[in-house]
């Protein structure tokens, strides 16, 4: 479920294990998808440039703990500290 939640990049451990290995493959699924319809003929309602321009705008938004940093989301959690420290000690 945690890949659906529409999380922030969180890699546990600074690792791309978990997360980033389910968004990965739901990624590909995606792009099959979008190849599908885009095929198809469909035109989406609002450009691609400006659709990458929006995400830029988000990203530059977010705080820097949510950046891929492995500090915020999944990767600041009970469980994901857990992990952390077993695989790169207590200290990490």
């Amino acid at each position: 479920m945690s890949n659906l939640l529409r999380l922030v990049c969180d890699p546990i451990a600074g690792l791309v294990e978990v997360p980033c290995v389910k968004r990965n493959a739901i990624g590909a699924g995606n792009a099959l998808i979008s190849a599908d319809i885009a095929l198809a003929g469909y035109t989406s309602v609002i450009p691609a440039d400006e659709c990458i321009d929006a995400m830029k705008k988000v990203g530059h938004q977010m705080p820097a703990s949510l950046r891929e940093t492995g500090i915020g989301g999944l990767a600041g959690t009970p469980t994901g500290q857990a992990i952390k420290a077993k695989i790169f000690g207590k200290d990490a």
